[in-house]
């Protein structure tokens, strides 16, 4: 793909908006260099490009190639090829090409080998990496299987920037002044967005529950709603929010979303979307499907004013 390609790639994104609720997501390829695919949402990426001239600064973390100026913000750059410790390391060559990515309001250069197509999948196909033998494996959120049958590994930006940037830190956070048995339920696939989120709601002094992808959180969501319903029980006064994630494995946050607006037992229980793709953008996807409220990952102290309101209602 020639640097005319790479710059009209993208241009379009802003009418994927479309997608909000149809269970699809567009997929960015790429190579690092082996024979393995990997890939990154679409939405995550904010331009494609040859890579600028970097500059190279002290105790940088291991795979940080170090800075570029990018209209006038400096950002980092990291080399996914030297970060995962790929066999064989980086190749010669490897690095001309560079997304620039905008994940929980950073931005960040990913160096690569070559940027190939976008392809829009359904989520039902995207599926946790249990199988994934790889000694990266905790960078890989889902995988998914091309029709020629190749894999495409995801990759879990939240644990690449975890483990290049450390975590974020939890501030002290009051807690809530409301009854004990005021619960809310949450789902992320990322293990560590729901770490920090049960770091969050363990100060905040509420209960919780979660599952790990939209699918499971139906499931489970569901069968609340339907023990409320034999006890006699509002499905509001088990559950007070609903904090989802946006992109997961088998069905994602605004399908998910859409299915609680479209179930009249969850009727007065807000959803919160909660996800690291924090434009503009994806802010109307959430909307278009009945979102009541979005937080970008991660802040916990905006986190924790968010849903401050709902639980002492």
């Amino acid at each position: 793909m020639d640097m005319s390609d790479k710059k009209n790639l993208l241009e379009s994104v802003d009418a994927r908006t479309r997608l909000a609720g149809s269970n699809k997501m567009e997929i960015l390829l790429f190579t690092l260099g082996t024979r393995e695919i990997f890939g990154i949402n679409v939405f995550k990426v904010r331009e494609v490009g040859r890579t600028p001239h970097i500059t190279k600064t002290p105790n940088m973390p291991r795979g940080v190639e170090g800075l570029i100026s990018l209209r006038g913000n400096v950002i980092p750059v990291l080399s996914l090829a030297s970060f995962m410790d790929l066999e064989g390391g980086a190749p010669p060559g490897l690095g001309k090409t560079m997304m620039v990515a905008e994940y929980s309001k950073r931005t960040l250069g990913f160096l690569v080998h070559e940027v190939d197509r976008i392809i829009r999948v359904d989520w039902e196909r995207v599926r946790a990496p249990e199988t994934v033998l790889a000694s990266n494996q905790g960078l890989i959120t889902a995988v998914i299987e091309l029709e020629g049958g190749q894999l495409v590994s995801i990759l879990d930006v939240e644990q690449i920037l975890a483990n290049a940037f450390g975590e974020a830190v939890i501030v002290d956070v009051p807690p809530v002044r409301t009854a004990e048995d005021v619960g809310i339920f949450f789902v992320d696939d990322s293990i560590v967005a729901r770490r920090k989120i049960t770091e969050v709601l363990e100060k905040l002094g509420v209960k919780h529950k979660h599952a790990t992808n939209g699918a499971e959180g139906w499931t489970r969501l569901q069968a609340i709603a339907a023990h409320c319903t034999q006890i006699g029980k509002p499905v509001r006064d088990e559950i007070r929010v609903i904090l989802v994630d946006a992109e997961m494995p088998e069905m994602d946050g605004y399908v998910l979303t859409k299915n609680i607006k479209g179930d009249v037992r969850f009727n007065g229980v807000p959803v919160i979307m909660h996800s690291s793709l924090s434009s503009e953008a994806n802010r109307a996807m959430g909307k278009a499907v009945g979102v009541d409220g979005y937080v970008a990952k991660f802040d916990a102290e905006i986190l924790a004013d968010t849903l401050r309101p709902l639980l002492e209602r």
